[in-house]
């Protein structure tokens, strides 16, 4: 906490006490007593003891700001890295109706076999992939969601949640409509992001959908930029109210080409990419005794050894070194940074 002070002295504001209101993924919320200063790193600390959730859990969970929109449907703004501050991050925030929310964060669906032995973590799960089913931001078929509902009356939590690892997009993080340049300029798009993969739901000119997914083991590298106001007005994407895009390096038909999608939530976009890698990274760490792996994210270096997961599928990445070093090296770069947004 000392940290906290010192950084919030740096540019001479008053540290005071607060209280915050922190959503779980049910809409019921959580009253926690803070500093203003405190990281949400602190406030994830705070809110995981009073739910219950065990401290050793709580790097599978993190703090988001939410966007609360019309027709009960919810817009994930971004994730809050661990230095930010989310009392001030949210009085700040020029979006309207706007919480600090509590979600997993992580994209491989597979780890929640690492939250079962926790009854805290088993209801944020449950909580969120009831939530997430409603919103449809995941895709069961009919005969799922009759089987999921009926599980959900029963509260059977650890069968619904099995079964839910089966439904397309579980654990997917879904980003609101945008704008993308394939198959050609000004193309309608919605993204899930996810197990280590891009799905893109395309509108075409005609209007029709188009249904496109790219994997990560063939995303070479990704920029996010700042486009400002400054469009082309005349051309292709003069429908464009987005300011930033993220534009990733793919290799489709032995060619490595880029693709470019213009969102508000490029860097929530990136950070779910980066957190995908990583992933990854973890599992190739545990196949390959003998490697030390660094993998990049959040401006710190993390390194992985086998006894950090347990997780047995790594069939969607290349376990080459040169393939290692070339994810590792060039995952991400940009002309800003996120706390520079």
């Amino acid at each position: 906490m000392l940290g906290d002070i010192q950084n919030w002295n740096t540019f001479n504001i008053v540290s005071t006490k607060a209280s915050l209101d922190v959503f779980l993924p049910n809409g019921q919320s959580i009253k926690v007593e803070i500093l203003t200063s405190a990281t949400a790193e602190r406030v994830l600390e705070v809110v995981s003891h009073k739910i219950g959730l065990c401290r050793e859990l709580m790097g599978y969970f993190g703090l988001f700001l939410i966007r609360f929109c019309k027709e009960g449907k919810l817009s994930v703004v971004k994730k809050l890295a661990d230095f930010e501050l989310p009392y001030v991050s949210l009085q700040s925030s020029e979006v309207e109706n706007c919480m600090v929310g509590l979600r997993k964060w992580y994209m491989d669906p597979s780890l929640d076999s690492m939250l079962m032995d926790c009854k805290a973590a088993v209801d944020l799960l449950y909580m969120q992939a009831i939530q997430d089913m409603k919103k449809e931001w995941t895709k069961p078929t009919q005969e799922q969601r009759q089987k999921l509902e009926a599980l959900q009356k029963e509260d059977n939590q650890t069968k619904f949640l099995e079964l839910a690892q089966e439904v397309q997009h579980y654990g997917y993080m879904q980003l609101d409509l945008c704008t993308c340049d394939y198959p050609e300029p000004g193309c309608g798009t919605v993204l899930s992001v996810g197990n280590n993969e891009i799905s893109c739901c395309i509108t075409l000119p005609d209007n029709h959908t188009q249904d496109v997914v790219f994997q990560m083991n063939r995303v070479k590298c990704w920029q996010v930029t700042f486009l400002g106001t400054l469009l082309d007005v005349d051309g292709p994407q003069r429908m464009l109210n987005q300011n930033l895009e993220l534009r990733f390096q793919y290799c489709e038909d032995s060619r490595w080409q880029w693709f470019v999608i213009y969102t508000r939530q490029a860097f929530l976009l990136s950070n779910c990419l980066k957190k995908m890698i990583s992933e990854k990274m973890v599992k190739l760490a545990a196949e390959n005794p003998e490697m030390q792996i660094e993998v990049p994210e959040q401006g710190k270096t993390k390194k992985y050894h086998t006894q950090q997961s347990q997780q047995k599928d790594y069939s969607s990445f290349l376990p080459r070194k040169n393939k290692i070093k070339i994810a590792r090296a060039d995952c991400v770069f940009g002309t800003i940074k996120e706390e520079d947004l």
